[in-house]
């Protein structure tokens, strides 16, 4: 989803700092490396990728490889854009990608009052953990 604001992320695929964070959870729990690996920013055909449509793909990798999610929990960390009218769409986009209900997942967002680059503005940070189940 496309929150307005007056400053862009820029990024090799869409930039999604949260599903970013929540496919490296995925992969790091289940001991499959990184998102850098599967998705490399050297590979043209994932420029400009929905962030989603790569979840997808890490969430039918762990099920090929015998996982299932139990849960996942993401953090914004940004002084702006304020994302709290956007945290429900964005908590069924991901529960759905993921094949969970929506009370498994929970997107929230912080500040840094001020410190850091993301205090500075000058980008946005996202942390995610998850539980999966084999």
């Amino acid at each position: 989803m496309r929150i307005d604001h007056s400053e862009g992320l820029a990024g090799h695929s869409d930039a999604d700092v949260a599903v970013h964070a929540l496919m490296d959870a995925l992969l790091g729990a289940a001991g499959l490396g990184d998102i850098g690996e599967l998705f490399p920013d050297t590979d043209p055909a994932f420029e400009g990728v929905s962030s989603v449509l790569l979840l997808e793909r890490v969430i039918a990798w762990l099920v090929r490889t015998g996982w299932t999610v139990e849960n996942a929990d993401v953090t914004i960390v940004c002084e702006r854009p304020r994302v709290s009218g956007y945290r429900l769409e964005m908590r069924e986009r991901i529960a759905a990608a993921l094949g969970v209900a929506s009370d498994a997942v929970s997107v929230k967002a912080t500040s840094t009052e001020g410190m850091g680059f993301e205090g500075r503005g000058e980008g946005i940070a996202a942390h995610a953990v998850c539980l999966l189940r084999r």
